[in-house]
């Protein structure tokens, strides 16, 4: 089957394949690269995995005599959801770039 261009089905297939194999390695890189945030002014510091797993939470001695159990908590969450999202943003932002080696327009994947 010819398509528009210089470009067949079986060339088309190929880049289909390349790029599937490379979005898998992103995903299996990702479980390795480490995403660190901070919080209360870095009161609290969590350490994560892109793809999300959670490897340490500190906090320091002088958030936890304050004794205040609903600020810690709040800090916790807000370090945690942002070292969550620097973890997506950079699994999106590097499939972002394996796309455009592509030809595939930016924000597509």
């Amino acid at each position: 089957m010819k398509l528009p261009g210089n470009m067949n089905m079986k060339t088309m297939m190929k880049q289909a394949e390349k790029m599937k194999k490379q979005m898998e390695q992103i995903q299996d890189d990702a479980g390795n690269e480490i995403v660190e945030s901070s919080s209360g002014g870095g009161m609290v510091k969590v350490q994560a995995k892109a793809k999300g797993e959670i490897l340490s939470i500190h906090i320091e001695d002088e958030i936890l005599n304050s004794g205040d159990k609903d600020m810690i908590q709040d800090l916790i969450q807000a370090a945690t959801n942002e070292v969550l999202d620097k973890g997506r943003d950079k699994i999106k932002e590097k499939m972002g770039e394996v796309a455009s080696s592509m030809g595939i327009p930016p924000g597509l994947l």
